[in-house]
This record gives structure tokens, C-alpha cells and sequence, in this order.
């Protein structure tokens, strides 16, 4: 076997690694474990009526394990790449997602350079990483009910292979502010070193569709071609403080990243631009589904407890609860509707087939219109409505909420709400958006099936 293939190394067992790594990497990006961590994380949804830790999982990874404890599914051991073919195939998460990043920014990081890059690929429900001589296979999968779950898959070929999940160590990183205060996901931009080191005093970049482009992929390798569009991608910095007359024009518009390490040691040879556009939306768009499923049910939870405690009328809605259900409404019904997002000035081209692969999932409407369709001239769909309105994590928001996100989305797409939150709708998105919804979206409110 090719001696750069070679997936299990003598060391500390996952179990272990997972654990210390990962308490390393937080103290190495500064992370802070103070009060604001414990509010957001030990004192919310550790609580009634999330129960984050003790409560058990209901998500792609928990019932692929039951179809692999039932026999239904065998895992095949790879050469190459040990569980990670079988766990995407599995999974229905395709090879064409990959992206990569070279800076050591996960738990694995001793694996990581920028020779080495880890390997990330995902569709709607699951994320899957992967290091070159990594211990395990890592998973985060996305739990209507309880946020992002974290899991690994010991690379060692077993006749039974399991999936073991992790809680608090996982959180240091995914479960505070950065994340919406939810177990979520982040996507970050850092200046990386020749071995993979951020560089953190010059400063790290949260992002998602509302990020400019100039500040995001520092640490990624990207393919795909942008025009005069820059960014930060494919960019090694060779000093030891980021150059105030930072020149990336070399990582740009890269469409093969042989120059930078074997690519034949990966799935595939892209880290697809589109591929990283559609993450980054994903990822903030799953945090703020979570945090407007999570907000509710704890104020609706404390609300029930007042009126228990106060001899009220058990459907006395408080004025609290309100404000609390418009606060997160309003914040995802914006982000769906992509407001902000940052506009794209010159055509976006990746290299795999991505771009073709990711709309075949639909829906479609009647006239076979998707909320997966691209644009990549303007912005990045053509009907700037987030796909994610189909997801388990959307539908599994309380009824009051998403009862107010659809009266929202009825009035924005009407032209009943003018406000210049939605100024980048035109009247053609929002009747496009509209037709498409009403065809292809279940449970909708009667106000809207009037249109039918």
C-alpha cells in the first residue's frame, strides 16, 4: 500500500484523542470557557426541554446504527481510505462535495498541513471529515430536535464498526455565541502557515452567504474560476505575521491543485468553489433553524411554568414568550430569504460536477422550477429562497414559530412587507419563490393555498 495512504498509525486511542485534541485546539485559537460558554451551553440546553446530552439522537448517523446493529448495512473497509467510502455511500452524501482545508482547525489537527489537507463533504443532514492517517472518520449530523450531534468512526477495520458520539469536548468549540448559542456548525477563514498554523494575530473570519469574498477560504484550498472576484483561498503565508500588502493573485482562480500536494490521496482531486459557497449558507442557515427550534421550546417550557406557578390559565400566551418567538423568526426568515448576502460580480465556475449534482435533488414545482437551481452570475441561486425550508430541522420547529415565519414569508413574498431587509427581492423572485413554495412545499397555512 502506498506509504502516503496509510490510514492507521500506532497512538492513543480515538476515544481519547477526541477528547484532549480538542480541548488542545480551543486553548490554541484562544477559545474562552467563561460564564458566557456556561450560559449558553451548560445552564440552556443541557436543561428541560432540550436535554442536549442525556436525550437520545434521531438523526442519519443514529439510524444508520440501527440498520448496521439489525444487519440491514455492512460497512466495507477501504484500502485507501478505510470506513470513508462506505459511510458516504451510506449516508447519500456525495464525493463531488469535497472541500479542503489545510489549517489545523479540528481536532485531528496533527494530521492536518497543507500537504496533508483534511477532507470535508456533506449534503443537507450530515457532515463527514476525514484526515490522511487519521484515527477516525468525524461526523456531525444535523438533529431536528437536538442541534448538531457529534460523532466518530474508529478507522480500524472491525467486523462491527460503531459510531460513537461526544458531547462537551465538541461543544468547546460548536456550542456558544459563534454558533448561535446551539450545538451548531461554523465555517472559519484563517491565515494558515506553511504547516498548517493559523496565524492568529492576523485575526480569524466567521463565515457564511453575507461574508465578503475577500475575506473568506483563508486555510481552504478552492478550484474553480471567479473572474476578478479575490478571496482567500490556496493561500500559504510564508512569514511569520500576515503582510499588511498581502498578495494572493497566485491562489486565485486555481483550477488544479496538483502544485500544492498528491492529489490522488483524496476522493477526488477538487475543493469545488460552488461546493464552499452552498456550505457556508448551510451551516449558519442549520444554526438558526436550531436556535429558532431551541428558543421556543424553552419559552414556551418556562411560559407553562409561570402559569403553573401563578394559577393561570394554561394558554395565557406572555407578552416575553412573543417577543422572544419574533426575535428568532424574524432572524431566520432574513437569512432564508438570503438578505445580505453578498453579491457575486463576475461568473462562479467549480471544477467538479457539484453544480450538477446538487440540484438533481430538488423539488420541483410544476414548471420544474427548484430552490436548488444556481445563478453564480448575481448571487448564488436564482431563487434567493434557502432549500432548507425542506428540512426535518425547519419542519421540527414549534408550531407557534413557524406559523410566524410562514405568515413572514407570505407577506415578503406578496409585497405586503416592503422592508428594505428583502429590497433585493423583485417582484419576479417573489412571485417565482411563491409558485415554487406552494407547489413543492407540504403543511402549508390556508392563507397560502389560496393562490392555488
Amino acid at each position: 500500500m502506498n506509504a502516503t495512504r496509510k490510514l492507521i498509525v500506532p497512538g492513543l486511542r480515538a476515544d481519547f484523542t477526541v477528547a484532549t485534541r480538542l480541548a488542545v485546539i480551543a486553548c490554541s485559537l484562544g477559545l474562552g470557557f467563561g460564564a458566557e460558554h456556561d450560559r449558553l451551553c451548560g445552564q440552556e440546553f443541557e436543561r428541560e426541554p432540550i436535554n442536549y446530552t442525556s436525550a437520545t439522537p434521531d438523526n442519519c448517523i443514529s439510524r444508520l446504527q440501527k440498520r448496521m446493529d439489525a444487519g440491514d448495512v455492512r460497512l466495507k473497509s477501504d484500502e485507501n481510505f478505510g470506513y470513508l467510502p462506505a459511510v458516504l455511500q451510506a449516508l447519500s452524501v456525495p464525493e463531488s462535495s469535497q472541500s479542503l482545508v489545510f489549517s489545523k482547525t479540528s481536532f485531528q489537527r496533527h494530521r492536518i498541513a497543507p500537504r496533508t489537507p483534511r477532507a470535508l463533504y456533506f449534503n443537507d443532514e450530515v457532515y463527514v471529515g476525514f484526515c490522511q492517517y487519521g484515527d477516525v472518520v468525524e461526523i456531525s449530523a444535523v438533529d431536528p430536535q437536538l442541534g448538531t450531534v457529534f460523532y466518530s468512526l474508529d478507522q480500524e477495520a472491525k467486523d462491527q464498526p460503531r459510531f460513537l458520539r461526544h458531547n462537551d469536548t465538541c461543544l468547546l468549540c460548536h456550542g456558544g455565541s459563534q454558533t448561535q448559542g446551539v450545538p451548531g456548525h461554523l465555517v472559519r477563514s484563517v491565515y494558515s502557515d506553511a504547516g498548517g498554523f493559523p496565524i492568529l494575530s492576523g485575526g480569524t473570519h466567521l463565515v457564511n452567504h453575507t461574508s465578503p469574498l475577500t475575506k473568506r477560504w483563508g486555510g481552504w484550498y478552492v478550484t474553480g474560476t471567479h473572474g476578478d472576484q479575490s478571496h482567500l483561498g490556496n493561500l500559504i503565508v510564508t512569514s511569520k505575521q500576515v503582510p499588511n500588502d498581502l498578495d494572493n493573485s497566485a491562489g486565485l482562480n486555481v483550477t488544479s491543485l496538483a502544485k500544492f500536494f498528491d492529489c490522488s490521496t483524496y476522493l477526488t482531486p477538487h475543493s469545488d468553489i460552488v461546493a464552499l459557497l452552498v456550505l457556508e449558507h448551510q451551516t449558519e442557515a442549520q444554526n438558526l433553524l436550531i436556535r429558532a427550534s431551541f428558543v421556543t421550546r424553552q419559552a414556551l417550557h418556562q411560559e407553562a411554568a409561570l402559569n403553573r406557578d401563578l394559577n393561570e390559565n394554561q394558554d395565557k400566551r406572555w407578552n416575553s414568550t412573543t417577543v422572544r418567538i419574533k426575535d428568532v423568526g424574524d432572524a431566520l426568515v432574513e437569512y432564508l430569504l438570503f438578505s445580505d448576502e453578498t453579491r457575486l460580480t463576475s461568473r462562479i465556475q467549480g471544477t467538479s460536477s457539484f453544480a450538477a449534482d446538487f440540484p438533481k435533488r430538488g423539488p420541483r414545482d410544476r414548471r420544474g422550477r427548484s430552490l436548488r437551481e444556481f445563478d453564480l452570475e448575481r448571487r448564488i441561486f436564482k431563487y434567493p429562497c434557502s432549500y432548507l425550508i425542506y428540512s426535518p430541522s425547519f419542519d421540527a420547529i414549534p408550531t407557534e414559530t413557524r406559523n410566524y415565519v410562514y405568515h413572514r414569508l407570505w407577506d415578503i413574498l406578496t409585497g405586503k412587507d416592503a422592508s428594505p431587509e428583502f429590497a433585493h427581492l423583485t417582484a419576479t423572485d417573489r412571485q417565482a419563490i411563491r409558485e415554487i413554495l406552494i407547489d413543492t412545499k407540504p403543511g402549508l397555512p390556508d392563507e397560502w393555498r389560496s393562490e392555488k
